[in-house]
C-alpha cells in the first residue's frame, strides 16, 4: 500500500526518537491524524519553540533558554563541589533523588574512540579550564557505569588530580550497564550519599 508523501514523511519523521521503530511510528502518525489533530498542533509548536529558545548554558552545558542555567546561578547550591554527567536526563534524576546540592557539568556524551568521540567533543577542554580556575573543591564522576563511561571518568579524574582536585565517584547501587535517567531515585540517593574516593589502584 502506497501512503501519502507527507504520511510517510512523518512516520520516518518520528522514527528519530528512542525506541521508535517504523510499527511504533506509524501507530503514532495514525493516532496524530485520526484521533489528536490539536494535540499533533500542540506537539509542532512546542518542538519548534524548544528548538528555537532552548541551548546550552554557558557554565554547566545543560540545556537552558538562559545564557547561564539557574541552578548555576543558584548562590544557595554549593559551587565548590561539581558532579559530572553524561546527558541532562541525568541532572534531572539526580535533582529529583534530593540528595545532591553542588552544581554540574554535563558532557552531552562519552568518550568512544570507535565512535570518533574524542574530549573536545564532549567538552573536556572547556571543563579542564574550569577545573583550572581554583573554585572546584571536589569532583563527583556520575557518568554512566558502562565501559565508555568509566573511561571518560578515568580521562577526568586523571585531570581533575593534575589540578589538586579532589576526586569521587557514585557509589555503585547503580546496576552495572544501567542509565542514570531510568534508576529510581532512592537508589541514586544511596549512590550519592556513598560515593569513595578515586584511586590509581
Amino acid at each position: 500500500m502506497n501512503l501519502s508523501p507527507s504520511i510517510e514523511a512523518l512516520i520516518e519523521a518520528l522514527r528519530c526518537l528512542p525506541g521508535v521503530g517504523p510499527k511504533s511510528a506509524q501507530r503514532m502518525t495514525l493516532h496524530l491524524l485520526e484521533r489528536d489533530r490539536e494535540g499533533a498542533v500542540a506537539l509542532a509548536q512546542s518542538l519548534r519553540t524548544a528548538l528555537t529558545k532552548v541551548g546550552r548554558c554557558a557554565q554547566c552545558r545543560n540545556f537552558t533558554e538562559l545564557s547561564t542555567c539557574e541552578l548555576c546561578t543558584d548562590l544557595r547550591r554549593d559551587h565548590g563541589l561539581l558532579c559530572i554527567v553524561e546527558n541532562p536526563g541525568d541532572v534531572m534524576a539526580l535533582e529529583q533523588s534530593g540528595g545532591y546540592r553542588g552544581i554540574y557539568y554535563v558532557l552531552m556524551g562519552h568518550l568512544s574512540p570507535i565512535d570518533g568521540v574524542g574530549p573536545e567533543d564532549i567538552g573536556l577542554d572547556q571543563l579542564e579550564a574550569r577545573l583550572n580556575e581554583g573554585t572546584i573543591g571536589e569532583i563527583i564522576l556520575a557518568t554512566n557505569p558502562t565501559v565508555e563511561g568509566e573511561a571518560t571518568a578515568y580521562y577526568i579524574a586523571q585531570r581533575a588530580r593534575a589540578a589538586a582536585i579532589r576526586v569521587t565517584r557514585i557509589a555503585h547501587g547503580v546496576p552495572l550497564g544501567g542509565e542514570l535517567e531510568y534508576i529510581d531515585s532512592t537508589t541514586l540517593a544511596h549512590a550519592l550519599s556513598g560515593r569513595t574516593a578515586v584511586t590509581d589502584e
